[in-house]
C-alpha cells in the first residue's frame, strides 16, 4: 500500500462545477476527484462512471451546476489511523483509491494499492510478464538525425522493445561558466564537450520519437531538467525514465511524478537511504514508478554488480517492480537479472563501439543486443513456475526409454496373490514405476503374467477398461505395430488398423506377423520419421543431398505400402501419413521462408511414384519432441498455408487434433476456426488430447481441448474421415489406453 498526502490534484470542493471536477479527473489521471466540503470534510467522490450515471438519471443537465449534484455517496473510506492490512483488503477493480479521513472526517491522505504493475503504452511491466527491454541510444547518435533513424532500425531488428533518448537543456542545466568550460574538473569537462558537440535539437528529438513510433518500437526518453520535462510533455511522452544522477534531485523527480506518467528510476551512485528518500518523494506524488538496480561505471566491474540486491531493492519499493540498467561489458549479467527478477532490462546500444564517447565502450552492438534479447526470452521460458513439479512430455518419452519397471521374475496365474519374490525391476520404463513395489505386494493378480510381462498401473488401481464393440459415425481404428496385430485386430469392430512404423520394422517379413488369409479390414500407414543414422524425414530440406535421401526412404514405405495392401481385403488406395519436414533446431523460421518450402515439398512428393497410395502430410505441433529432445516445427501449422497447399497441389491431410490444438495454442489462434479453414481438406483423423504448447498425446479429456465442438466441426466438414485414437502409450497394458478413449469418443463421434 501506498499513502499519497499530496491531494491536491484530486480534490474538488461541492460547490465548484462539474466542467470544473471532470477536467480535474481528466489532469490528474486517476479517474476520480474527491469533494469536500469547505471545512474539507468529505462529502464524496466523482468519477467518470458516476458522471455518466447522473447524465442518464438527468433530464436537463448542466455543466455550470455544482459538482455535489451529481457525486457518489456510497464510498469506501477509513481513518488515517487504520491498520495497513485493513485498508489492502479494500483494494478491488472497483476500489482503486481509498480516502483517509481524520477524527473530524477532514481528507488528509489518499491510499494506493502497491505498484506491482505499470503499464507504458501497450506493455505491461510485472512478474508474471515478459521483461521490457530498453535500448538506451542515449546520445550515441552522435548528434546525428541519420544515425539516429539507423540505430532505431537496428533496435527494432535486435528486439527492442523500447529506444530512450535523453534531453538536455543546457544553459538551464549547468551552472554559469560551465558551458565555456572553464574552471571545471577534467571529467565534467570533457562530458560537457560531447554533450555540446553531439546534442540532437528537440526537433531532431521529436522526429526520432515518431519514427520509433512509424517503426511500432515505444519512444523513452530521460528529461535531465525542468525545461526539458516540459517540451517532452508538450510532445506527448508515454513515460519517463530518471537517471541515476537525478534520483537525489528531488524537484525534478517530484515534478516528473506529478506528470502522472510512468516513471522509471535508475538507483545508481545513490545509498539505499537515497533510495528509500526519492521513493517517498514519488509516492508522496501518487506516481507510478520502477526502480533499476544500476551501478554507474563504464564500465561496471562485476564484483561490483551485486544482482542479489534486487529482491531488497523490490522491498525498498514496496513491492515495485524493477529491472536492471546495466554499464558492465556484454550481457551475461543483464540475462542473470531477469532471472533474480528484473522485469526492465536497459542496455547502452551502439552501431561502433570506437565512435567517440563513454557510452559506446559499454554499449551493445545490433548483434549482442539480439543475442541478449533471445537469451532473456529463453530465460523468462525457462523460469516457469513455483508450482508442484510435472513431468514433462519429453521427460516422460525419456523415462519409458531410460527408466525402469517392475516386471514378473516368474509366470503369475491370474488370481494368484502376488509377493516380493514374483517381483523385480527391470528396463525400459515402460510399466508401474519401482517406487510402487509395495502396492504390488500382497494383491491378487487380476490377470496371468508370463515372466518379464510388465506391471501396470491397473494392477494396483481399478480395473482397467476392456475393449468392446463401438458405434462411430465414421470409420474407426486403432494404431499398432506389425507385432501387435494377431493380438489386437479382433478385439472390436475396426474398420482399419494404421500401422505405426520404425525404421527396423521396414527390414521386417509382414508375413511373419499377418494373417496369409487377410483381414476384412482397410489400413493406414504411418511412415516413419526417423530413419538409420539419425535421418529426420525432410522433403524440404536445403541440403539436396539430405533432401534426396528423405526421398529415397519415403520411396520404400510407399513400396512397403503398396506390398502390405494384399492382406487387407478393404484397402482400395491405402493413406500413408508424413511429417513432411520443415523443423529446425533452435528457433522458427520466418514467416517468408515458409511458402519456398512448401514448394519443395510439392515437388518432391510429385517426383516419388505414389501409384495406389495417398500421401497425407500430417498437421504438426510447435514443438515437436524428437525421440525426447524438443525442436521447432514450421509447417503445416498454419491453416491459411495448410489450405493453400491443399486446394494448389489436390492433396488432402492427416488432421492431429493434438498438433493442431497445440500450434494454435501457440499462435493464440481459436481451434474452432483451425478446423473449418482445415478440415474440408482432411483424409483421416488422430484424435487425442492437448495442453499449452506442447504436450500431446494427452488421453481425451485431460488437457485443454473441448470435444463436443470438435466432434460438431468434424461431423460437419468431413464427416467420412477416419480415424484412431493417438493416445500416447496407449498400447500399453494389451490397449487399454486406446479402450478408454474410445469409450469417452463414443458419445460424440
Amino acid at each position: 500500500m501506498q499513502i499519497n498526502r499530496n491531494i491536491a490534484r484530486a480534490v474538488v470542493f461541492s460547490d465548484d462545477s462539474l466542467s470544473h471536477a471532470l477536467q480535474k479527473i481528466s489532469d490528474n489521471k486517476m479517474g476520480v476527484v474527491f469533494v469536500l466540503a469547505q471545512n474539507g470534510v468529505l462529502e464524496g467522490i466523482l468519477t467518470d462512471g458516476d458522471f455518466r450515471r447522473w447524465l442518464l438519471d438527468t433530464p436537463q443537465w448542466d455543466l455550470a451546476l455544482p459538482v455535489e449534484k451529481a457525486i457518489n455517496t456510497n464510498f469506501v473510506m477509513r481513518l488515517e489511523d487504520a491498520p495497513p492490512e485493513e485498508i489492502d483488503q479494500l483494494f478491488s477493480e472497483r476500489v482503486r483509491y481509498v480516502p483517509l479521513v481524520d477524527r473530524q472526517q477532514r481528507l488528509v491522505a489518499i491510499a494506493l494499492p502497491a505498484i506491482k504493475e505499470m503499464y507504458i503504452g501497450e506493455f505491461r511491466i510485472a512478474d508474471d510478464a515478459p521483461s521490457f527491454v530498453i535500448a538506451e541510444i542515449g546520445n550515441n547518435h552522435q548528434g546525428s538525425l541519420d544515425m539516429t533513424m539507423r540505430l532505431i532500425d537496428q533496435a527494432v531488428l535486435a528486439g527492442a522493445d523500447c529506444a530512450k533518448f535523453q534531453m538536455r537543456h543546457m544553459e538551464s542545466m549547468y551552472r554559469q561558466g560551465s558551458l565555456k568550460a572553464v574552471g571545471e574538473d577534467l571529467g565534467a569537462e570533457y562530458t560537457l564537450d560531447l554533450l555540446k558537440r553531439f546534442q540532437l535539437s528537440d526537433d531532431d528529438l521529436y522526429k526520432a520519437f515518431d519514427y520509433c513510433k512509424q517503426c511500432k518500437i515505444l519512444p523513452l526518453c530521460t528529461p535531465w531538467d525542468h525545461e526539458s520535462l516540459a517540451a517532452l510533455e508538450q510532445y506527448g511522452m508515454m513515460a519517463y525514465k530518471v537517471a541515476s544522477a537525478d534520483l537525489t534531485n528531488h524537484e525534478l523527480l517530484e515534478s516528473i511524478g506529478k506528470t502522472g506518467k510512468p516513471v522509471i528510476c535508475s538507483t545508481g551512485m545513490s545509498s539505499e537511504t537515497e533510495i528509500k528518500q526519492a521513493v517517498n518523494v514519488l509516492k508522496r506524488c501518487g506516481a507510478t514508478y520502477a526502480l533499476l538496480h544500476c551501478n554507474s561505471t563504464y564500465p561496471a566491474p562485476f564484483k561490483d554488480v551485486q544482482l542479489n540486491y534486487l529482491p531488497r531493492l523490490k522491498s525498498i519499493g514496496h513491492d515495485c517492480p524493477v529491472g536492471y540498467s546495466g554499464h558492465e561489458r556484454g550481457y551475461s549479467v543483464a540475462v542473470a537479472a531477469v532471472a533474480k527478477g528484473a522485469r526492465i532490462v536497459e542496455k547502452h546500444f551502439t552501431l561502433d563501439r570506437s565512435l567517440e564517447g563513454n557510452d559506446h565502450r559499454v554499449s551493445l552492438l545490433p548483434e549482442e543486443f539480439a543475442c541478449m534479447v533471445r537469451a532473456i526470452r529463453e530465460v523468462e521460458e525457462s523460469l516457469g513456475s513455483s508450482d508442484s513439479r510435472r513431468i514433462t512430455q519429453g521427460e516422460m518419452m525419456n523415462r519409458e526409454i531410460l527408466g525402469k519397471s517392475l516386471v514378473a521374475r516368474r509366470a503369475v496365474r491370474e488370481g494368484q496373490n502376488i509377493t516380493d519374490a514374483d517381483i523385480e525391476t527391470r528396463s525400459p520404463g515402460s510399466g508401474l514405476s519401482p517406487c510402487r513395489r509395495m502396492e504390488l505386494i500382497g494383491r491378487q493378480a487380476r490377470r496371468a503374467l508370463q515372466a518379464g510381462d510388465f506391471f501396470y498401473a491397473s494392477d494396483v488401481e481399478d480395473a482397467p477398461v476392456k475393449s468392446r464393440k463401438y458405434q462411430f459415425k465414421r470409420p474407426f481404428g486403432i494404431p499398432v505395430r506389425y507385432h501387435d496385430v494377431k493380438g489386437m485386430f479382433d478385439k472390436s469392430n475396426f474398420d482399419l488398423l494404421e500401422f505405426h512404423l520404425s525404421y527396423r520394422d521396414m527390414e521386417l517379413d509382414p508375413a511373419e506377423f499377418l494373417d496369409e488369409q487377410g483381414y476384412d479390414l482397410d489400413f493406414v500407414v504411418h511412415s516413419p520419421e526417423l530413419f538409420s543414422g539419425d535421418h529426420l524425414l525432410d522433403l524440404c530440406a536445403i541440403d539436396p543431398e539430405y533432401r534426396a535421401r528423405s526421398m529415397k526412404e519415403l520411396q520404400r514405405v510407399i513400396n512397403l505400402t503398396r506390398g502390405l495392401k494384399r492382406y487387407f481385403k478393404r484397402a482400395m488406395r491405402p493413406k500413408i501419413v508424413i511429417n513432411a519436414g520443415g523443423f529446425t533446431l533452435d528457433r522458427f523460421m520466418p514467416v517468408n521462408e515458409r511458402l519456398p518450402k512448401y514448394e519443395l515439398i510439392a515437388v518432391a512428393l510429385s517426383e516419388l511414384d505414389t501409384e495406389g497410395v495417398e500421401i497425407i502430410p500430417q498437421t504438426m505441433p510447435p514443438f515437436p519432441w524428437h525421440f525426447g529432445g524438443q525442436r521447432f516445427h514450421n509447417l503445416f501449422m498454419d491453416p491459411d498455408d495448410i489450405s493453400a497447399f491443399c486446394k494448389e497441389h489436390g492433396m488432402r491431410v492427416c488432421l492431429d487434433i493434438s498438433h493442431s490444438k497445440l500450434a494454435c495454442n501457440h499462435a493464440h489462434r481459436s481451434f474452432k476456426a483451425f478446423l473449418e479453414n482445415v478440415a474440408p481438406y482432411t483424409a483421416h483423423l488422430h484424435i487425442v488430447d492437448a495442453e499449452g504448447e506442447d504436450g500431446e498425446g494427452l488421453q481425451i479429456g485431460e488437457g485443454d481441448i473441448d470435444f463436443s465442438i470438435v466432434a460438431e466441426e468434424l461431423g460437419r466438414l468431413c464427416p467420412n474421415a477416419s480415424f484412431i485414437p493417438e493416445i500416447w502409450q496407449g498400447h500399453k497394458n494389451d490397449g487399454e489406453g486406446f479402450w478408454v478413449a474410445l469409450e469417452r469418443l463414443e458419445k460424440l463421434f
